[in-house]
């Protein structure tokens, strides 16, 4: 007998694909605090057009076909309505080849620059504003011009670190050597055999979660952090605990969002956080706070468009506020601003806007 599913036409469910377990699953806690934050806030005043709203937990952090697989049954029975979180581009292309174009897809984290899928919306980071503008500023202020790319094997490292090479022309700084690892490595001897071999400045880090905590224990026993600088658009404040203070020297982070930003709109998001989750509440950081963004920017398209249907939409050039400031929508894409900081121990100092 085929089972009928009944849901509650008065909720709006959202399937949220955040990592739970693996190299990623360092970002779980935080992912789930700011989603469940966003939730309550919304739920409190109006939802999302005016229906409450409620996730659906999907763990992005298995192989992607599995996530793929998991997230079209959500869809083909109804039980979801969009699909948002922080999740790896890789479960990304896996997701759009089984749901592309059936729902409205909040993608929370930094890309590689692209995706036309139709109802997919890129509200992270991308190379441009991001990780080009920071080695710009590395150059200037520390002098590094001569790179070494390390990232994971999957979709956004290996065009990440192309993009980069590429724009990097004629710049006065240059990718020298790169090297890709599959998601999962926690030995990076060789690897740093041949970062410490390349006559380089500094190392442009691709690589996710655990993998990235790793690679910095072990870059610091080799006593490279003395020589080399790093520069990454996807370390946090979870992979500064991870790695430890000792491990942490000469890092430099770019992104849109850090706790302790000194803005008005992130200083009340970091108020009603820990006043929400208390002292002890998982790092707050640009991966949390993304999927915040992520079901906030679901919000907003329900608010102006009155559903969050496929046929929903907002005007390029549409402005909204969010605790990384004034966003501005460029089609599927999101203009926002970006800021590079350096490690301080456990946690990050702001040192200057650069997008």
């Amino acid at each position: 007998m085929r089972e009928v599913l009944v849901r509650r036409s008065d909720v709006v469910s959202i399937a949220f694909v955040v990592p739970l377990q693996g190299p990623t699953g360092i970002y779980g806690p935080s992912c789930l605090a700011c989603g469940q934050l966003a939730v309550e806030q919304l739920n409190a005043r109006n939802g999302i057009a005016g229906r409450q709203v409620e996730l659906v937990q999907v763990d992005a952090g298995r192989a992607p076909d599995v996530v793929a697989e998991d997230v079209g049954r959500l869809v083909d029975t109804g039980r979801v309505d969009a699909v948002a979180g922080w999740h790896i581009s890789a479960v990304r292309v896996a997701l759009t080849r089984r749901i592309g174009g059936r729902v409205i897809y909040a993608f929370a984290a930094m890309h590689e620059g692209s995706d036309d899928t139709p109802g997919v919306f890129m509200l992270g980071e991308r190379p441009v504003n991001q990780l080009l503008p920071a080695t710009h500023w590395i150059r200037e202020h520390r002098g590094a011009r001569r790179w070494v790319v390390v990232g994971n094997d999957y979709v956004y490292p290996r065009v990440t670190g192309s993009v980069a090479q590429e724009s990097l022309q004629g710049t006065g700084s240059e990718i020298v050597q790169s090297a890709y690892v599959p998601l999962g490595t926690s030995d990076f001897q060789t690897v740093l055999g041949d970062v410490a071999e390349a006559n380089a400045d500094g190392v442009i880090m691709l690589l996710m979660g655990q993998d990235a905590v790793h690679f910095n224990r072990q870059f610091a026993r080799q006593g490279l952090s003395e020589k080399l600088l790093r520069l990454s658009p996807a370390i946090e404040e979870n992979t500064l605990l991870g790695a430890g203070p000792g491990a942490n020297e000469g890092v430099y982070a770019a992104a849109a969002y850090f706790d302790g930003l000194e803005t008005v709109e992130s200083g009340e998001f970091a108020q009603q956080y820990y006043t929400r989750f208390g002292r002890y509440a998982p790092a707050l950081n640009a991966v949390g706070e993304s999927c915040y963004e992520a079901i906030r920017f679901l919000a907003r398209l329900g608010e102006v468009s009155g559903s969050i249907a496929m046929s929903a939409a907002l005007p390029t050039g549409h402005f909204y506020d969010s605790p990384r400031g004034l966003m501005r929508l460029d089609g599927n894409l999101v203009d926002q601003d970006v800021y590079l900081a350096a490690a301080d121990g456990l946690e990050f100092k702001i040192q200057e806007q650069i997008a």
